[in-house]
């Protein structure tokens, strides 16, 4: 996957709308009735950075990123502000916040997760971009500050010796979400005195 490990610029990224996006097939029976099956086992997040543009330089910052990245051609990461820690948004990321896996002696690599739950029901969601120097990861609770490493690119957490049977592996981080560009153009406008604008600059997030 072509990808480049930058992240959009934060000032722009800040004034951001968008959020999850699931598919779902409703067939209406010939009874009112309805039938409802998930196309998607897992979500996928769509922004606008249009909006997070203030000034010309913001418009002159998110017209370079877009011609580095060719476009669509190259993923990169940016930061969603709505949802970008393995705690509640309130809270520092403690190494305890998310159960990535149970160790059975043999395993040393597990993939970093965030739990999405309401009520009995949950979802996984792999997290696969967390930022440098927030990783913490615990065994039974007891945070480790060493035997283990991340693979910031990949969301891996390797440990130098696998985890005993039955130990709950649990860790905290922040992370960015993997997006490219949804469009090949920009449209910018410019009023008379030269400030600029543009109306949509869409973003996907790229699902392996």
């Amino acid at each position: 996957m072509a990808f480049h490990q930058v992240r959009f610029p934060d000032d722009i990224s800040r004034g951001a709308r968008g959020g999850p996006e699931r598919r779902t097939q409703i067939v209406e029976l010939a009874s009112g009735d309805e039938e409802r099956n998930a196309s998607w086992a897992n979500s996928r997040r769509r922004y606008d950075v249009a909006y997070g543009i203030r000034r010309a330089d913001d418009l002159a910052a998110a017209v370079a990123f877009f011609e580095a990245r060719n476009g669509r051609l190259y993923g990169f990461r940016f930061k969603d502000w709505a949802d970008y820690k393995s705690s509640a948004p309130s809270q520092t990321p403690a190494a305890t916040d998310q159960v990535i896996g149970t160790g059975d002696g043999t395993t040393t690599d597990f993939q970093l997760v965030k739990a999405y739950a309401s009520g009995a029901q949950s979802w996984n969601r792999a997290i696969t971009k967390p930022v440098a120097g927030t990783v913490r990861v615990a065994i039974d609770g007891t945070e480790q500050a060493t035997g283990w490493s991340i693979d910031t690119t990949t969301g891996l957490v390797t440990f130098a010796t696998a985890p005993a049977n039955g130990a709950a592996i649990t860790a905290g981080f922040e992370f960015d979400v993997p997006v490219r560009f949804d469009t090949d153009t920009l449209d910018v406008t410019l009023d008379i005195e030269r400030l600029g604008s543009i109306t949509s600059i869409p973003l996907l997030e790229i699902r392996r």
